[in-house]
């Protein structure tokens, strides 16, 4: 089978901004980059040192998902070299596993001439995270809202979002499944509501660009944030700050352990160097939205 060397990029993303839980992503400026390479065995090289442990073939989530994503296909994918370079910290609530998977079928799609439409490859790709926010951000960039059940698929994507972005990293990892074993099995029908109405408002802010209302309702969350809070080191230190300096609103990244905030565009360099002087546990990124989701280029760097 023959075919041209390629990269895949991929934007980090993050999840739920609060009572959006599992539908609201966003996708963020920092990166997953796979140069794929003819070789004529499977091999992945990670430049960053965290990521060495998953270097192994057997059991890489990038070629497991391209492989996945050809025996669906029926097909057999030809052998390759994976170099990936990547900025997303691993195991932190960035969507390191979501951008991931979109890489693997990316590849997949590249490598056996697929042609798989969008929507295949977001469905393909929420399936087999469980979860629609991280891999509809990361495919098309932006702010999603997305609804999945079985196989259906629906969202809204809003392209360009205009803020400045403050992610709080702290030194240990948090595993999804840790952080979903915390959550509750059932919750009073009253609290429901009350976090079904501040889901609804934030998503209607989100739309309309209104971010002060955006930023209010993500700190009205009942579904995970008040079982999950208890893991932050001065998470509710860190909110009152965040909004006594002007920020709209802050929420935990998807399951955690980092935290975002968003700030009006232009505040974020000024409010990252205060919360990176008063809480130094965590590592401070100061970043923005990504509006561009995956990019393919047939010029390997």
């Amino acid at each position: 089978m023959s075919w041209k060397e390629f990269s895949v990029t991929v934007p980090a993303s993050t999840a739920n901004l609060g009572p959006g839980f599992d539908s609201i992503g966003l996708a963020l400026d920092l990166h997953l980059t796979v140069d794929v390479l003819k070789a004529d065995e499977w091999s992945i090289d990670y430049k960053q040192k965290d990521y060495q442990e998953l270097s192994s073939v057997s059991d890489n989530l990038i070629l497991a998902t391209a492989k996945a994503v050809a025996k669906q296909a029926g097909r057999e994918l030809p052998a390759a070299k994976l170099h990936v370079d990547t900025d997303i910290p691993l195991g932190r609530g960035l969507g390191s596993s979501a951008s991931a998977i979109a890489a693997g079928i990316e590849i997949a799609d590249r490598l056996l001439n697929l042609d798989l439409p969008m929507q295949e490859k977001m469905k393909i790709g929420s399936k087999m995270e469980g979860h629609p926010d991280n891999i509809t951000a990361s495919f098309l960039g932006g702010l999603t809202i997305s609804y999945l059940y079985e196989d259906e698929l629906e969202l809204v994507h809003v392209p360009k979002v205009e803020i400045g972005v403050i992610i709080l990293v702290p030194p240990e990892q948090f595993l999804t499944a840790d952080a979903r074993n915390l959550l509750p099995q059932t919750m009073d029908y009253p609290v429901g509501v009350r976090g079904s109405a501040a889901g609804n408002v934030l998503s209607a802010a989100l739309v309309n660009g209104d971010w002060a209302k955006a930023g209010i309702m993500m700190e009205r969350d009942t579904f995970h944030e008040p079982f999950r809070k208890n893991n932050f080191v001065d998470f509710d230190k860190i909110q009152k700050m965040c909004r006594e300096n002007g920020a709209y609103g802050s929420a935990i990244s998807g399951a955690g352990p980092s935290l975002f905030i968003a700030v009006p565009a232009g505040q974020e360099e000024q409010l990252g160097a205060n919360l990176r002087s008063r809480f130094p546990h965590y590592e401070c990124l100061v970043t923005r939205p990504c509006s561009l989701g995956v990019k393919i280029n047939e010029t390997v760097s």
